[in-house]
């Protein structure tokens, strides 16, 4: 399809781009004269081939949501194979070969840039692309949280044109592989122009299932399934081979002791390096709150924390004195649901107030709640009590992690998640933990901090 064709030709243009601009970048900073050889751009092929062996210009076929962020640890083994290629020709400039701190500054470069116009490329290949059309068959409700994550994210063009009946599957896969039936389903996909469905599985026995995949498959749409093992358990699962039987393994819940060690020494580490860092804005802060309105610079509120334990999280003052007296005269304006609270332009927001929450510069002082052992940069919503005493069930398992200044809810857009749902986002982040997937986190709050899309 020419939609898929536009985003591979965009990401080769871009991966040969980083490549050129890698060698050009080390020429530029290099310690001496470096004259670049011909011979060098020998290594764009090897990239390239290199790319496509491991499925980088093939898995946004696949996707609703295209993402370079995930692809950066193959785009790490492309780099670095390409790099160490490149210096072993021989010809990368001419009369000598990169020194090592060259061949450092080749590979990083190369790495960075191969995650930038890939990024680049996306955006511009997603704003130039049709929407992706869908064909969703499942239930309604099904349809409605679908046609709810299709909007308003990013890395996502498509829309649901038309919804069938999960119950009506079987009337779509009597002799699913006959010409008559792959006909009357090519005409509907011809006529709807459907690019893409949609299977939410029902009660359809998963025979019927099968032959649903094969049959949209042959004509050329591509399929996307929602398991619903996957609600209970996310993605922490390893596909074990039984001799032709596939079969799922899942991961411990729970965080083993190392692994709770790695996350806290990168809690420990991260927090310090952003408060030396933002020490001096911290400063200046603390000094406009205390001009601009009476009362503390510091807003202490109880939340729940690791274990159910109860703890202070700690904010810059944004809101008047008695905020908390004037909430309930503005349940009116309430714009979450499901028992949390928020309002977009709270009129209780001080001056300084509205622009610290607008650049979540409020949330800085929770790094010194990092360092204390009672939250994580990363990790599950805290709740305060009244919210969390409304969480039931296994989904008080998220509990098991400290509490992050982000997390996975907050790329979501807290203001538009229901309480249900985030706690059942946060159940399958502490399922599903890992330190990239922490790393992945917090470079995507980044855009929507900048962005304001989470307020």
């Amino acid at each position: 399809m020419r939609r898929d064709a536009l985003f591979r030709r965009m990401l080769l243009a871009a991966d040969a781009l980083a490549f050129v601009g890698a060698f050009g970048l080390t020429v530029l900073l290099a310690s001496r004269p470096l004259q670049l050889g011909w011979e060098g751009l020998a290594g764009v092929p090897i990239l390239l081939v290199g790319a496509k062996l491991l499925g980088l210009y093939d898995r946004d076929d696949t996707l609703l949501r295209k993402t370079t962020l995930d692809e950066a640890p193959k785009l790490f083994e492309v780099a670095t194979l390409s790099a160490l290629v490149a210096w072993l020709a021989g010809g990368v400039t001419q009369g000598s070969t990169l020194h090592r701190g060259e061949l450092l500054l080749l590979w990083l470069a190369l790495f960075s840039l191969l995650l930038l116009t890939r990024a680049l490329a996306r955006t511009l290949a997603l704003r130039i692309a049709p929407p992706e059309r869908c064909l969703f068959i499942g239930d309604s409700a099904a349809a409605r949280t679908v046609c709810s994550k299709l909007t308003g994210h990013g890395g996502i063009k498509a829309q649901v044109v038309a919804q069938v009946d999960a119950d009506e599957v079987a009337l779509w896969t009597a002799d699913a592989l006959s010409s008559e039936r792959l006909l009357e389903i090519a005409e509907l996909a011809e006529s709807l122009d459907v690019h893409r469905a949609i299977i939410a599985p029902g009660r359809t026995e998963s025979g019927e299932m099968l032959d649903l995949v094969r049959t949209l498959r042959a004509v050329g749409v591509r399929v996307s399934v929602l398991p619903r093992v996957l609600e209970v358990v996310g993605s922490s699962v390893e596909f074990d081979d039984l001799h032709g039987v596939t079969v799922m393994g899942v991961r411990r819940f729970e965080l083993t002791r190392s692994s709770a060690a790695v996350k806290r020494a990168f809690d420990v580490l991260g927090a310090s390096l952003i408060l030396l860092v933002c020490a001096p804005v911290m400063a200046l802060i603390a000094l406009a709150i205390k001009l601009d309105s009476r009362g503390p610079v510091f807003f202490r509120q109880l939340r729940v924390g690791q274990d159910g334990e109860r703890f202070h999280m700690f904010k810059f003052r944004t809101m008047v004195r008695g905020a908390d007296e004037l909430k309930e005269s503005l349940r009116g304006l309430n714009e979450a649901e499901e028992g949390l609270f928020k309002i977009a332009h709270d009129p209780r927001t001080t001056r300084v107030g509205g622009v610290l929450r607008k650049s979540a510069l409020d949330e800085l002082p929770q790094l010194f709640d990092v360092l204390r052992g009672e939250m994580s940069i990363v990790g599950p919503r805290p709740l305060v009590v009244d919210e969390d005493d409304r969480i039931r069930g296994w989904y008080r398992r998220r509990l098991e992690l400290m509490p992050g200044m982000t997390g996975p809810w907050q790329i979501l857009g807290p203001a538009r998640v229901p309480l249900q749902e985030m706690v059942a986002i946060d159940y399958l982040y502490v399922a599903n933990w890992s330190l990239w997937g922490d790393i992945k986190i917090m470079l995507r709050t980044v855009p929507h901090v900048v962005g304001r899309r989470g307020l």
